[in-house]
């Protein structure tokens, strides 16, 4: 099923570096050739709800993105993805913004 999420960047493995990264053996197979990237779901938080999530002891909503063109960490991406059989895994089915 595919469906819309936007992220903020928190962490980029490249491909090259998949080999060195301690990911599971069915996300390294996933990823192959492509980009892995850990997000934020929601985007950018402003300072004020930073230090209310905090406060209030609110978990990151974590997800991890399968993506064919590079990320930069801190960048906001609009994605549509599609689930994997992996919880929290997800493969870019195209991107709709990025900044």
């Amino acid at each position: 099923m595919t469906e819309t999420i936007t992220i903020e960047v928190l962490h980029v493995v490249a491909p090259a570096d998949l080999d060195d990264a301690d990911l599971q053996p069915t996300l390294r197979d996933l990823a192959d050739s492509r980009h892995v990237v850990v997000g934020r779901r929601g985007g950018r938080q402003s300072w004020l709800d930073r230090v209310r999530a905090f406060l209030a002891r609110d978990p990151l909503d974590a997800v991890t993105v399968v993506i064919d063109e590079p990320a930069g960490e801190g960048a906001e991406l609009t994605l549509r993805v599609d689930e994997t059989k992996i919880a929290g895994v997800y493969v870019a089915a195209g991107v709709e913004a990025s900044d």
